[in-house]
């Protein structure tokens, strides 16, 4: 499984937005750790800086002072469509004869190589193989023909897919959520000006207030002096399709998405778990970071039960190795393991340990820790998931194994538990997502774990939304 893309967008009357949004991407750095970039416009001309590599690496003094201009959007990216390669680094800018254009993605399109080919045919000419450039060449293509508004009307009712964009048009930024609202994207406002971003932690890092998630199918203009912003509702659908993974694993926890704390719904779902499967232990300790707020609820609800567990950390981290799932070759997944988590004995040995991760994927993981766990002396090793379990690949912006790959998609719960090596193992049910998150099972995307897509993706499910009318005027703007 490989990680999201963070975006995001700022309007400044008085200061320049290259270092705002150098901080915001830093706060942004768990959704992308392959490139990093930033695109200004001082009102004259447009100025970029993208670079491979993580954000303090792409960046110093000298680019940022480059980066002219109060308005500006940036991007850190880890690949989905498009690979590891450097043309496939965002924002993606490109000038034309209406102006300069800037855009910054998050998700995957279903249908870009449909668009893809219709542009080619009518003469666009792409540098790269990636979804976000197909975005920019439809966009670029309507602005020749429309104002701002219906140009990005008719590319949303052109793509379809997962994403959530921050876009750069002349010194104009502008956000927009797809129809589902799959991906993430919040509106704050600071002090001296407004930011899009991928999540709310970006906005506290600026000393900003979240105002509200960008809603699905909306467009949000920021006024290019910082003094406002314009909001324009263009696609509307009958149901959602919030990504439940964003607040499983990969968001922030302290980052409020879809008008829920992240940390508190790990903690929900921690509980939920006891009450599906605990099993009273001697310690409960998580996977250092993603275990630790279910394995926080776990415990709770264990206590109240009157079980005597103890929750712990057994399990101490070394935070200079790469996660991972970035790890290439199987080989090369099996020694992170060893580099990346040390046991700490005097919790683990001769004591009965239940231990929490958020999710098993390949199972390649999960072995090599109940084995871990088993060498530094573990009466017994008791497994639990704080999702269910991982079926199905993801289209829809996460780079997921394949099916072949995925230990879940042809083993039951019982043949994992003996392949992984654990006394017992136990996942969280999809009724206990939907319960922790207040959805119904139509409004979430749950695609992974149930192999029903909310788009009908090479027969793998049915388009499950249902397009309102969209108005003929869609200029007229709320909020």
């Amino acid at each position: 499984m490989q990680e999201k893309c963070g975006v995001v967008g700022i309007s400044l009357p008085d200061r320049n937005a290259a270092r705002p949004l150098y901080y915001a991407l830093y706060a942004l750095q768990h959704r992308g750790q392959e490139s990093a970039g930033i695109v200004t416009h001082d009102g004259f001309q447009q100025h970029e800086h993208v670079e491979m590599g993580l954000v303090g690496d792409a960046f110093d003094e000298s680019s940022l002072s480059a980066l002219n201009g109060s308005n500006g959007i940036g991007h850190t990216r880890y690949p989905t469509a498009g690979g590891v390669n450097e043309c496939c680094a965002q924002p993606f800018s490109v000038s034309f004869k209406s102006g300069s254009l800037g855009l910054a993605h998050n998700g995957n399109l279903v249908n870009a190589g449909d668009v893809r080919e219709e542009l080619a045919s009518l003469g666009h000419a792409f540098t790269s193989n990636g979804d976000t450039e197909v975005i920019a060449h439809d966009l670029a293509r309507n602005l020749l023909e429309a104002d701002l508004v219906r140009a990005i009307n008719s590319t949303m009712n052109r793509i379809h897919g997962s994403y959530s964009l921050t876009i750069m048009h002349d010194e104009t930024v502008l956000g927009v959520r797809d129809p589902q609202g799959n991906r993430p994207l919040v509106l704050g406002e600071l002090e001296d000006g407004y930011v899009l971003a991928s999540e709310s932690a970006a906005i506290d890092t600026l000393d900003g207030d979240l105002i509200r998630d960008v809603r699905p199918g909306e467009l949000v203009v920021l006024h290019p002096e910082g003094t406002g912003y314009d909001s324009y509702r263009l696609v509307d659908r009958e149901h959602t399709a919030h990504c439940f993974f964003e607040h499983v694993y990969f968001a922030r926890p302290d980052s409020v998405i879809d008008d829920r704390l992240v940390y508190d719904v790990r903690r929900t779902l921690g509980r939920q778990l006891w009450n599906e499967s605990g099993i009273e232990t001697d310690v409960v300790m998580p996977i250092p970071d993603s275990g630790r707020a279910f394995a926080s609820g776990y415990a709770e609800a264990a206590g109240e039960d009157g079980a005597a567990t103890e929750f712990a950390e057994g399990l101490m981290k070394n935070r200079y190795v790469g996660r991972t799932f970035i790890m290439p070759t199987q080989n090369e997944r099996e020694r992170a393991v060893r580099l990346k988590l040390n046991p700490i004995k005097s919790t683990i040995e001769d004591r009965s340990v239940t231990v929490i991760d958020d999710s098993i994927v390949r199972g390649t993981t999960s072995t090599q820790l109940v084995a871990l766990l088993r060498d530094a002396g573990a009466e017994s090793v008791h497994v639990r998931i704080g999702s269910p379990p991982i079926l199905a690949p993801c289209y829809l912006g996460i780079d997921m194994a394949t099916r072949e790959e995925l230990i879940a998609s042809n083993k039951t719960v019982a043949e994992i538990e003996e392949d992984i090596g654990a006394d017992s193992l136990a996942y969280l049910s999809v009724d206990a997502i939907t319960t922790a998150l207040d959805r119904e099972s139509t409004d979430l995307c749950l695609g992974c774990v149930t192999g029903e897509y909310p788009y009908d993706i090479d027969g793998e499910g049915l388009d499950r939304n249902v397009s309102r009318p969209v108005t003929d005027d869609p200029a007229g703007a709320d909020d």
